[in-house]
């Protein structure tokens, strides 16, 4: 699976770790619920929190640094706080060899938070956040305004059922017996 991340105005494409040799294991978990709790603690403190030695701590830390493994602040803010209460996913379905021109032309509209990309009846799921309903509408005719997309669907966001979250894969990583590691 490919995954468009929209950072700043750049278009960065990422592979799933599918193939990734490492794994997360026990550590690590004990470490990211850590993290999760108390984003903001210093390795001192996170070394005291998990039992961890201070180097074991920073060790990882730098190495989900290096593999990229935690994703940015980013995500940490509501776009409603910015004065973009409405959310929206827009379903769309684009002229395949015209996907990277599409990809890069939705990175250069601030509106769009993220852009994965789908197999089956559509091409790209694409969350964007609108300051109200007319605007909504204003960002739906600009992605269906770029060319090599050939149709979309708007559906808005009327409530979080389940909001993002991490933490039960982590605690299940964390808390499983060694023998049932993969």
């Amino acid at each position: 699976m490919i995954t468009m991340i929209i950072r700043g105005s750049r278009l960065r494409q990422e592979t799933s770790i599918m193939g990734t040799p490492y794994r997360a294991d026990a550590v690590d978990a004990t470490l990211l619920l850590a993290m999760n709790r108390a984003p903001d603690a210093t390795t001192v403190a996170l070394a005291e929190t998990t039992g961890l030695a201070r180097n074991t701590v920073r060790a990882r830390q730098q190495r989900y640094a290096h593999e990229m493994s935690l994703r940015s602040f980013e995500r940490r803010i509501d776009p409603a706080f910015l004065g973009y209460p409405l959310r929206a996913f827009v379903v769309t379905t684009v002229k395949q060899r015209k996907l990277a021109a599409v990809g890069q032309s939705l990175s250069e509209i601030p509106e769009v938070l993220e852009v994965q990309g789908l197999s089956g009846v559509a091409d790209l799921l694409i969350q964007v956040a609108a300051r109200d309903a007319d605007d909504l509408y204003r960002i739906a005719g600009v992605i269906l305004n770029i060319d090599g997309v050939k149709r979309t669907n708007t559906g808005l966001v009327m409530r979080d059922l389940v909001s993002y979250r991490i933490t039960p894969l982590v605690e299940r990583v964390a808390y499983r017996p060694a023998s049932a590691a993969r």
